[in-house]
């Protein structure tokens, strides 16, 4: 009998360790948060998360122009728009301000922190308030058939190199239009200025937020000139001033009627390269910033993950954000279209030949600056739409550079004292 009752009893224990065992690996299971991001996200997202920690997810998306409306009314009326949300780069100045997110530092370890370089993007006064999870960052996309074509057998480092191939390729007869450069009255005109003042050695404002883009040999100043001059040489098309990047992409580049996309995503290499998206695929590559010194820059406009202080979820919240910005799964959310923020994952994917143009990538992804060096000012978007109003203005020869960069001063200084 007692043969019988002692397997038994190590059965009974072993069924009761057995839970206890299954708790500690996932000690959050059994909660729930709710997660806004936006549209598309991978189909398997929240199914996978939850086998992985137990936790349950209510992944929610909008198109990305929905989401900060949605926040910005929830955070101001105090309540939770969701546990973990999205949270762009040009937003930080402004959430900061308000203090609406919970800071990072003490529940994401500094490995992972210097691992995604970005992260300093979405850093204010030393508080962490975002966590990257896909990287966007300025690359220059280019033709490569176009330039074998027109005899160009180097890519240009340097913007004068850069003038002097896409003349060649419009000499050729390759491309009416060589040069890919929005300039009307919208967020692609302000990103693309924003690259070539980097380009020519600049920044916006100094370290009290004074313009820097006044004088005539200032980065800025010389970079909206450049810009102009492209125009006027017929390098870029008239019709520039009426369209935005994703027009320009996708009606000119994509269809092989523009060689160069002076500001150009990593994340549309692959639409460019897909023959179903794209007429062009197969030619089409990245080359880091071409600059006035040969010495290539960019900045970020990364997308990060955060948590409202008012979540009900704080740590099955923190366990999200960890998990979804691992490297583990960086590299799997590669596949859905989300550059990877981490220089591991991204240096990873390329050995492994699953990175298009890759060594650009890795390479430009190390050079990647903010934009604003003290974090993105709350009153970035009213910077940015001034800034692309005296663009579009002077494209269009209504105002001439000096009155464009004025206009722009003006609108940061007025905005900055609201």
């Amino acid at each position: 009998m007692r043969k019988i009752i002692l397997p038994l009893l190590a059965s009974a224990a072993l069924a009761i360790a057995l839970p206890a065992m299954a708790d500690d690996a996932k000690p959050l299971a059994g909660q729930s948060i709710t997660v806004l991001m936006p549209s598309p996200q991978g189909a398997t997202v929240a199914a996978d998360f939850e086998a992985e920690t137990g936790i349950h997810v209510d992944l929610q998306t909008l198109s990305w122009d929905d989401i900060r409306p949605k926040l910005v009314t929830a955070l101001v009326a105090g309540t939770a728009p969701a546990d973990v949300t999205e949270f762009d780069w040009s937003w930080t100045g402004q959430f900061s301000a308000a203090g609406w997110y919970m800071p990072l530092n003490d529940v994401i370890d500094k490995d992972t922190v210097a691992d995604i370089g970005v992260a300093k993007i979405f850093t204010v006064d030393g508080q962490l308030l975002g966590v990257p999870y896909t990287n966007d960052f300025r690359v220059m996309l280019v033709n490569k058939k176009h330039f074998t074509d027109a005899g160009v057998a180097e890519m240009p480092k340097t913007l004068d190199a850069l003038v002097a191939a896409a003349k060649k390729i419009k000499e050729k007869g390759i491309s009416t239009y060589p040069i890919g450069l929005p300039l009307s009255a919208t967020e692609g005109a302000s990103t693309s200025w924003y690259l070539l003042t980097k380009a020519f050695g600049g920044e916006l404002f100094d370290k009290d937020f004074k313009p820097l883009f006044l004088t005539p040999d200032s980065p800025g100043y010389k970079a909206l000139a450049f810009e102009l001059k492209l125009l006027k040489d017929g390098l870029v098309d008239p019709a520039s001033t009426g369209l935005k990047d994703s027009q320009i992409n996708e009606s000119m580049f994509a269809q092989g009627l523009t060689s160069i996309m002076i500001s150009g995503e990593p994340g549309r290499l692959g639409q460019m390269n897909d023959p179903k998206q794209s007429k062009v695929a197969g030619q089409v590559e990245a080359i880091l910033v071409p600059t006035e010194s040969g010495q290539t820059r960019s900045f970020g406009l990364p997308e990060a993950l955060a948590i409202p202080n008012v979540s009900q979820n704080k740590d099955a919240a923190v366990a999200f954000v960890k998990w979804f910005t691992s490297r583990e799964f960086q590299k799997k959310n590669a596949a859905n279209g989300f550059l990877p923020t981490r220089t591991s994952a991204l240096s990873e994917l390329n050995t492994e030949g699953k990175l298009t143009s890759g060594d650009a990538l890795v390479a430009q992804s190390k050079t990647v600056e903010p934009l604003f060096q003290q974090g993105t000012p709350p009153w970035y978007p009213q910077f940015s739409s001034a800034v692309n109003t005296a663009i579009n203005s002077a494209a269009k020869d209504q105002i001439t550079v000096d009155q464009a960069m004025q206009s722009i001063a003006d609108a940061a200084k007025q905005a900055m004292a609201q």
